[in-house]
């Protein structure tokens, strides 16, 4: 049975239960299967050699999320062609997509952890009283070891944007 963090967070003020482990900078970063559309997955392997920056959302379709892809997305352009940005969440892939085009965002990868939760579990941002994924950052580098972790204590609240670039910039 998966490890639960009850209290790990909150959404609105209200505490909340992440399932799986805390990953810690240091760690091999777990690996995943996700999807890129209903049919093609995807998993950490796919990414191998390149530095990962894996932006987690609860929902392209919520206003912070929405931001948070975008300002990701705009970076992309400065980190260069060893670098990889991963927007996961539990949208259904056509549903990412659509957001993709209508939001303009062409730079950034969407992944969708919507049939297993494969992602949400290992890197433990899965939401129990939700099945959404917390928002969270990771920086992995091109050895698939972890090097850059925040996990958000407020769901409704923003990443810190300048440090985790920061971080992917230190491996570049």
């Amino acid at each position: 049975m998966a490890q639960e963090r009850a209290g790990a967070a909150t959404f609105k003020g209200n505490p909340i239960t992440l399932i799986g482990p805390e990953i810690k900078v240091g760690d091999k970063a777990p690996n995943f299967t996700v999807n890129k559309n209903l049919v093609t997955e995807a998993t950490l392997a796919d990414y191998a050699g390149k530095v990962k920056l894996i932006s987690v959302v609860p929902s392209l379709d919520t206003g912070v999320c929405d931001q948070q892809t975008r300002r990701f997305n705009e970076e992309a352009a400065n980190l260069g062609d060893k670098v990889v940005i991963l927007t996961v969440s539990v949208d259904l892939p056509f549903a990412q997509s659509r957001w993709c085009g209508a939001a303009g965002v062409d730079k950034v990868e969407t992944l969708s952890d919507y049939k297993a939760k494969s992602f949400g579990q290992a890197y433990g941002v899965l939401i129990k009283e939700l099945q959404l994924l917390m928002r969270s950052i990771f920086v992995v580098d091109e050895n698939d070891t972890v090097r850059y972790v925040e996990y958000l204590g407020e769901m409704t609240e923003h990443p810190n944007y300048e440090a985790a670039i920061e971080a992917v910039k230190k491996l570049v």
